[in-house]
């Protein structure tokens, strides 16, 4: 006689997949649990989000009908697919069985945590507005704005509904916004303003009219970016490129320089962020005196000077004592002159002479072995004690011809970006 468990199948039939006939009305099968905790993969899922009060009491299939039928705005079922999707199913399953696609389920969910950071705006997004989003095209826009971090989502979202966007629109704004703080440097950059969306959106078209072979096809960009361009600075700039622009396109000769004579670029210094951990990973480093704006020139010429450097043992050698130090990675610029470099420290960085400067503390590093005054540099002066940066320019008009050391760099904080929500494709 053969035993029984030789008798055991080894092979099951596979479930019938969901929607397997036209009179197949059954819903999905339970998923398959997930995979253990101590298991290094484990599968996507949307992070959590609370369900609205009306829905948590429903059973998968009062759930699934929801979804179905979209009982409710888009922003209050979206929380649904979060859940279904952390119970174990899948894009398509959820797709199946509701008629949703992954691209849209991705879309709404994303767009639903857009929504949440501009309900968690500090200040509160005025609730007037919010309701402009709760139509069925509100997931197309809020889901452009996913770059961008919480200030800009508000600030966006405000021009999206000012301006009446569609989601094409939209996503240019975002793209603009996103791209401006990278694009320091630029000639006519520092016109516009990078806390005002029109003028990020007209500074991307000011950069495509320049990158135009064609000039009538320049004119016509910066005909676009008048449109929405919203400070005045800008608005000079740009009319100033038009008509230098409508010139060209007319056969004439233009002179660049000098139609780019009078324009406020910002002189060539950089501008740095640091990123955490940068200093702790960087190869070399300097150490440099710091003084703080309210110790005057004097403070700023006694701080000490480096007199001896041991590179192998990572050993300097200065010439007195100091309280204040600050470590810095060991920037080229910097490096070269070591010996004269200070740090001058800044409570607010609005009082930089350029405008895009913000409200932060900042570090000033200088060289005090240059103090002649040249137009195309910037200064550390002292004015009444204290001590301020001011450009080239401005110090030659008031007849200033030296000054207490020539910027090299500007240090700007570390800054968390976690605030931004990332673009994952479940499917």
């Amino acid at each position: 006689m053969v035993p029984n468990f030789y008798r055991i199948p080894l092979f099951r039939r596979r479930p019938k997949p969901i929607g397997g006939g036209p009179r197949d009305n059954k819903l999905p099968f339970t998923p398959p649990p997930t995979a253990p905790p101590d298991q290094l993969y484990q599968p996507f899922h949307p992070p959590p989000s609370p369900l609205p009060d009306k829905y948590k009491d429903l059973d998968l299939a009062q759930r699934l009908a929801v979804l179905r039928d979209r009982l409710g705005l888009w922003h209050e079922y979206a929380p649904l697919i979060s859940a279904l999707s952390r119970e174990g199913f899948t894009p398509s399953s959820i797709e199946e069985a509701t008629g949703i696609s992954g691209v849209e389920q991705n879309r709404v969910v994303v767009a639903t945590q857009v929504r949440d950071s501009l309900v968690a705006e500090e200040g509160g997004f005025p609730d007037e507005l919010l309701h402009y989003f709760d139509s069925y095209g509100g997931p197309e826009l809020l889901y452009e704005l996913r770059f961008l971090n919480a200030r800009q989502r508000a600030d966006a979202a405000r021009h999206a509904i000012d301006r009446r966007l569609e989601p094409r629109g939209v996503r240019e704004l975002a793209r603009s916004m996103k791209d401006f703080p990278r694009r320091r440097g630029d000639d006519g950059w520092e016109a516009f303003t990078r806390d005002n969306p029109g003028d990020c959106l007209a500074f991307a078209r000011f950069r495509q009219s320049r990158e135009a072979i064609d000039a009538e096809d320049s004119v016509a960009e910066l005909e676009r970016a008048l449109q929405v361009v919203e400070t005045e600075a800008a608005r000079a700039r740009l009319e100033l490129e038009l008509e230098r622009a409508r010139r060209k396109a007319a056969g004439e000769e233009v002179d660049d320089a000098a139609a780019d004579a009078g324009t406020a670029s910002r002189p060539a210094v950089p501008v740095v962020r640091l990123m955490y951990g940068e200093v702790a990973e960087a190869t070399t480093v300097l150490l440099l005196p710091v003084v703080r704006e309210t110790d005057g020139g004097e403070a700023l010429a006694l701080a000490p000077r480096r007199t001896k450097t041991d590179v192998d043992l990572g050993m300097v050698e200065v010439d007195k004592g100091w309280t204040r130090w600050a470590v810095v990675p060991g920037w080229g610029p910097v490096a070269e002159v070591a010996g004269e470099a200070v740090v001058i420290e800044l409570a607010d960085g609005r009082t930089l002479p350029w405008r895009s400067a913000e409200a932060e503390r900042v570090l000033v590093v200088a060289n005090r072995g240059r103090r002649e005054v040249v137009e195309e540099g910037i200064y550390v002066v002292d004015r009444a004690g204290r001590l301020v940066v001011e450009k080239g320019r401005k110090l030659a008009e008031e007849g200033v011809g030296e000054a207490a050391a020539e910027v090299l760099i500007v240090v700007r904080p570390p800054k968390d970006e976690d605030d931004m929500i990332s673009d994952d494709e479940w499917d």
